[in-house]
């Protein structure tokens, strides 16, 4: 019995991270909004432990701060580009070394997926690509770093897919090419090339 209402706990604490998660990436609680428990609590149909705890989760992942979804400003974008660039560009320069042929695969398969695919299988090409390249790392700790960063960068992910950037898909096969190479140096230069394009289209996007 003690199980069973451990699971409901953890399924509604999940499922209450996800729905607030969603509402705020896809733009439903707006940038600024001050995030008030017992009204979510209503709406969602839970109690407020799960909605409290969901809220610290969302903290550490940057989207809330002070119980006020995060409104990022241009150095908030710029500060996660840079963060991104130290961190991916070591990725992909480990994964040129360490990438396994399955791995290797898979990032092929996503970028073909970024050429012919939906909006919605590229964004989730985009993120996979990056993903594996950062998995191939071996680095917990980068990779663990990187992950709590996911949901900010999925709002990024957002403006280059949706708004269609230039050779965003160019890049990743050069990059794909790179490491297949095992050509550690090229990698991490055409990682943070990347990445610097994407925030250069990121900052024309909002002024």
């Amino acid at each position: 019995m003690m199980q069973d209402s451990n699971n409901k706990s953890l399924s509604a604490y999940q499922q209450s991270y996800e729905a607030l998660r969603d509402m705020i990436l896809t733009g439903t609680i707006k940038q600024g909004t001050k995030l008030v428990e017992e009204k979510l609590a209503t709406e969602l149909g839970v109690s407020r432990t799960p909605i409290r705890e969901s809220i610290r989760k969302l903290e550490q992942e940057g989207l809330i701060v002070n119980k006020r979804v995060v409104k990022l400003s241009e150095t908030d974008l710029r500060n996660t580009f840079e963060l991104r660039k130290l961190l991916e560009g070591h990725g992909a320069r480990s994964a040129a070394a360490y990438m396994s042929e399955q791995e290797y695969l898979a990032l092929e398969r996503c970028v073909k997926i970024g050429r012919s695919g939906s909006l919605e299988a590229i964004m989730e090409a985009n993120k996979e690509f990056h993903e594996i390249i950062m998995r191939a790392s071996n680095n917990t700790l980068m990779i663990d770093l990187f992950d709590r960063m996911q949901s900010v960068i999925y709002l990024f992910r957002q403006t280059v897919v949706y708004h269609n950037r230039p050779f965003l898909i160019d890049e990743h096969q050069k990059i794909c090419e790179a490491i297949g190479a095992h050509d550690g140096d090229t990698a991490e230069q055409l990682m943070k090339e990347h990445l610097q394009a994407d925030l250069d289209f990121c900052l024309h996007q909002i002024r």
